[in-house]
Formats: structure tokens, C-alpha cells, sequence
């Protein structure tokens, strides 16, 4: 497949927009247990228009009962919305923070999630909107700051300011990739494609006299050194940062990858590359760490089982270990987002299509291996696709979006689970 094939293919991976799914034939998959004692809500269900719809990335929490999100799509002008959902009572009340513009001057589609920066505010990025370089726009990079102080209505607006417009040159198209400040205040993040090579970069954005100009800590070459970086990157406490990129390595699998810093630069590793077989294929979600260094991850297909993976990556002497921690069964499709890890050593993780309409997987240590179970398989009424990742609360209650399905058109949902 060229690479603008595949750009067009990959984008939103077989685009959510296009994609009618159709439940899989009964027996063709193996069954996975059913977590006993899970009770299953729904939060809020988007509208779709003026009420946003398509959730494609998860939720960010800013305490006990009060999330921020985006939609990929809705909105005043239908490209994408920033909102806020916070428990009132024994309910929960919606607010859109902000719309979208689209077009040159703004960004349009965030399928990202938002972070919450050191001064309260909210930083992210759109896949699309921006400059021309790109037939949509190349995205950008967003910072939504709270109302001041002496606005105490729900409805005081937020203020929108794009700090970054890629060209396409410096990278394009972030996509599910949740940017992360380090303790000087610069950002980071990654971008799926663009770039010197057009294969993704990694990038750095650092404040400056009220600017943020770019650096592009490492630009993918394709082939052997991996390329398409869908999802971001976290920091290590050395400084290292860690990702993964969904195709490219010695199998064209996808890779695991580490940038270091050295000196002014940056030297990027690869720290292993997925077979294509038993391993998995895509590693289009993230990797997070353990308090022991250890990165945990997903593939999206291959697999012993054809539905991809679940793994462990250890170092080990200078090497990384790989350990299968679960192989999804081919009716199931591994995350396309980070998995979540609790206190306990559980890994919690989506997988978009399972069955069909997708499912909210965990997999937990036993009698010295691992079982996967199912916490909640959708069947569309309630939700479906879930692309983003999970979060939990300090209740152990998990919580997400699917970015379609529900009872209201199809616009996609916020759940909970609650054990």
C-alpha cells in the first residue's frame, strides 16, 4: 500500500464516519468471561449538531465526579466540541465549553483528549483545521482557558487560543495522542504523519513570550524505524520518553520506541519490534508504565487468536522482555487507545469492534499468569466503538466514551461501571 493509500485508509483507522458495522457470525470467536458483578450506566448520551456527538478520544478527569472530554464532530459549525461533565446530584449535567471553527484560522475533528495544564487550563489538538499544507488542514494545538474568577455561571464562556499551526513539513494530523507537560511547562506530543519523511513526527512545544514555536524532536523514516505514531507519549523519571508508532519495524508490525535526551538532541531507540504473528500487528494504541518500569500495550490484530494483543514489555539487562499478557479472539480488536493500569496490577483496555460493537476488557494477574474478562460488551442501544481509553476513579468505578451507538442517533455515549 503507498503511503498516500494508506493515509487516506488509515485516517481514524477506516474512518468512524464511513464504516457501518455489522454484527460478526454467531461461533465465530471465543468466549471471553463475563466480570461478575459489574453494573453498567449511561452518563450522558451525545445528540449529535449543537450537542456534539462522536466522543473518539476518553476522558480526562479533574476530580471526583467532574470529567472533560471532546467530540470529534458537533458543534456550531459541526467540527468537534470541548465539554465538561460533572455529577449534580444524583445526575449529571453536560456543558459545551467550546466549538470549533474549522477552516484556516481554527481546528476542526479533535479526536485527541484534553490535558489539564499547571495553570488550569486545557490543552489539546485537532486532527484536522489549520493550514492548507493538508487537503483538511494539517491540525493544531489548543489551549481552552477557564473563565475568570468573577464569572461563577455555568454557562461563562472559555476562551479558545491556537498556540500551534502544523504545516505539514513540522508534522500533521495528531491524532489520539494526549499531550504531556514536563516540569518546565513545555508540551509534547506526536503527530500521525507529516513530517521531513511524511511518515509522523514526535514534537515539542515550549513557551514563549506569550508563542509556542515547535521543535521537532525526531522525524519517522519509515520502514525498519517504524512510522504512523497514532497515540502519544509518556515520560519515564529519567526523562525518557516512550510511544509507539502502528506500522513500520523489522516485521512492518509496529514498534515500541524510546527517545532519550542527549545534550540539545534527542537519540531515538527502538526497543521492540511486533512479528506480525503470535505478538500482534499495530501497535496503535499507547504504552503507560508501572512503578517498576514496565510498559504495558496493545496490538490491534494478529495474535494466536487473530484479534490482537495485550503485552508486557520488561527491561532486563539493556533488552526489553516481551510477555503476552492476553490474545484477543479474532470477533475482537485490540485498543486503539493506552490501557489503564489500577493499583492491584489489573490492565484495563477498549476493544473497538468486539462482537461487533465493541467492549471494555480487563486483564488481571492469576495464579501466576494473566485472565482477560469481559467488564461490559456493548450492544450498540448502549453504546458502541469504544476508541479511547478508560479511566478510573479512587471507588475503582471505570470510566469512558464509545464514539457511536446509544439511544439517541447513534452520536455515542459516556458510561460507567461500577463494581
Amino acid at each position: 500500500m503507498s503511503h498516500g493509500q494508506h493515509e487516506a485508509t488509515s485516517i481514524f483507522i477506516l474512518s468512524l464516519r464511513t464504516v457501518v458495522v455489522s454484527l460478526l457470525c454467531a461461533g465465530m470467536f471465543t468466549a471471553i468471561p463475563l466480570a461478575q458483578g459489574q453494573n453498567y450506566s449511561i452518563l450522558h448520551t451525545f445528540t449529535g449538531y449543537s450537542g456534539g456527538g462522536e466522543p473518539v478520544a476518553g476522558l480526562t478527569m479533574a476530580g471526583p465526579g467532574n470529567f472533560y472530554g471532546t467530540t470529534a464532530e458537533g458543534g456550531s459549525q459541526d467540527a468537534g466540541t470541548v465539554f465538561n461533565l460533572r455529577r449534580a446530584g444524583s445526575g449529571w449535567i453536560l456543558t459545551l465549553l467550546y466549538s470549533f471553527q474549522g477552516g484556516v484560522l481554527d481546528g476542526s475533528v479533535p479526536d485527541g483528549p484534553v490535558t489539564i495544564g499547571p495553570d488550569g487550563s486545557l490543552y489539546g489538538t485537532t486532527y484536522e483545521g489549520g493550514s492548507v499544507e493538508c487537503a483538511e488542514g494539517c491540525g493544531i494545538v489548543y489551549k481552552l482557558a477557564p473563565p475568570a474568577n468573577f464569572c461563577r455561571s455555568a454557562s461563562c464562556p472559555w476562551t479558545e487560543a491556537v498556540l500551534y499551526y502544523f504545516h505539514k513539513a513540522d508534522g500533521a494530523g495528531p491524532a489520539e495522542a494526549r499531550l504531556i507537560f514536563d516540569q518546565a511547562g513545555n508540551l509534547y506530543g506526536t503527530t500521525y504523519y507529516g513530517g521531513t519523511n511524511g511518515w509522523g513526527t514526535v514534537f515539542k512545544l515550549s513557551p514563549s513570550s506569550g508563542t509556542w514555536p515547535e521543535t521537532v524532536l525526531y522525524n519517522f523514516g519509515g520502514g525498519v524505524d517504524g512510522f504512523f505514531p497514532w497515540s502519544g507519549v509518556i515520560f519515564d523519571s529519567a526523562g525518557n520518553l516512550y510511544g509507539t508508532t502502528e506500522s513500520g519495524g523489522a516485521n512492518s508490525a509496529g514498534t515500541v520506541y524510546e527517545l532519550s535526551p542527549i545534550g540539545s538532541g534527542w537519540t531515538k531507540s527502538t526497543l521492540f519490534s511486533f512479528n506480525g504473528g503470535s505478538q500482534g500487528d499495530g501497535a496503535v494504541g499507547g504504552v503507560v508504565m508501572d512503578a517498576k518500569g514496565n510498559l504495558y500495550g496493545g496490538t490491534i490484530s494478529e495474535g494466536s487468536q487473530g484479534g490482537g494483543t495485550a503485552y508486557e514489555l520488561s527491561p532486563s539487562n539493556g533488552q526489553w522482555n516481551f510477555t503476552l499478557l492476553a490474545a484477543l479472539p479474532a470477533a475482537y480488536e485490540g485498543p486503539l487507545d493506552s490501557p489503564t493500569l489500577d493499583a492491584a496490577g489489573n490492565v484495563y483496555l477498549t476493544s473497538k469492534q468486539a462482537l461487533g460493537n465493541g467492549a471494555v476488557l480487563e486483564v488481571s494477574p492469576s495464579d501466576g499468569g494473566w485472565q482477560l474478562n469481559v467488564l461490559h460488551a456493548f450492544d450498540g442501544s448502549d453504546g458502541s466503538w469504544p476508541t479511547g481509553g478508560v479511566i478510573l476513579d479512587a471507588s475503582g468505578n471505570v470510566y469512558g466514551t464509545t464514539s457511536l451507538g446509544g439511544p439517541n442517533n447513534g452520536n455515542g455515549v459516556v458510561w460507567e461501571i461500577t463494581p
